[in-house]
């Protein structure tokens, strides 16, 4: 496969979120069990999901673990089925990200970018591919999440590149 002139840069893991029936079953593992630090929460009929934002390592390689469970089990999104809910992934320009994206034919999911629950702009690559846009995540939902200033710069001194 030919390397692609790519307009964006995916820096690294911005977070993973894992749903359940009871967040607090979860929280067993996560904070009690793994010593992750709740560091707030996020709650929303319209995405049906009660959620505790924790955190595992510092600063701009701080990752996010989000526990999620659903307001109403019944409703769509079914935040805790399957329990590795999605992956979040830090985009260095996720603007152009998406557009690029898009015109290679990858399917985002409906919402188009927004502030997420962490307070940084978001959207979604779909599980799924359509006749129109034949790419997907391929069954795993995958968040793309606009990296900070102070992650872009972190992440280019780390790969030894200009921000």
């Amino acid at each position: 496969m030919m390397p692609v002139d790519r307009p964006f840069k995916v820096l690294g893991i911005q977070q993973i979120a894992i749903g359940g029936p009871d967040k607090i079953r979860l929280q067993k593992l996560w904070v009690d069990m793994l010593g992750l630090e709740v560091t707030g929460t996020f709650r929303s009929e319209r995405e049906n999901v009660d959620e505790d934002i924790c955190a595992m390592g510092s600063g701009p390689f701080k990752v996010e673990v989000d526990l999620m469970q659903p307001l109403d089990p019944d409703k769509k999104p079914a935040v805790h089925s399957t329990p590795l809910n999605h992956v979040g992934l830090w985009i260095d320009h996720l603007a152009t990200a998406v557009q690029w994206l898009t015109a290679q034919g990858v399917r985002f999911a409906p919402g188009g970018i927004r502030r997420g629950a962490a307070g940084f702009d978001i959207c979604f690559l779909h599980p799924k591919s359509s006749d129109e846009y034949p790419i997907s995540g391929e069954g795993v939902l995958i968040e793309l999440v606009q990296a900070p200033p102070e992650v872009v710069s972190a992440f280019s001194r780390l790969a030894g590149t200009p921000g």
